[in-house]
């Protein structure tokens, strides 16, 4: 009873395609790559980023001063 078998999944989706229309759809999944492709080349940016501030840091002992 809890489980959709293949025919709820396909009436499913024949019911958004006839709500939205196969062009919106498209639409939307070139939208929905567009983000993730960005999101992926901000994460890249990020990466670099952080490269050029780990090589930019210089590691130094800090002695105490005697008074």
């Amino acid at each position: 009873m809890g489980s959709l078998s293949i025919w709820h999944w396909l009436i499913v989706l024949v019911v958004v395609m006839l709500i939205f229309g196969t062009k919106k759809l498209g639409n939307i999944g070139s939208d929905l790559g567009k983000a993730v492709k960005g999101f992926k080349d901000g994460m890249k940016d990020d990466e670099e980023k952080s490269a050029h501030a780990d090589k930019a840091t210089i590691d130094v002992d800090a002695k105490e001063k005697k008074s």
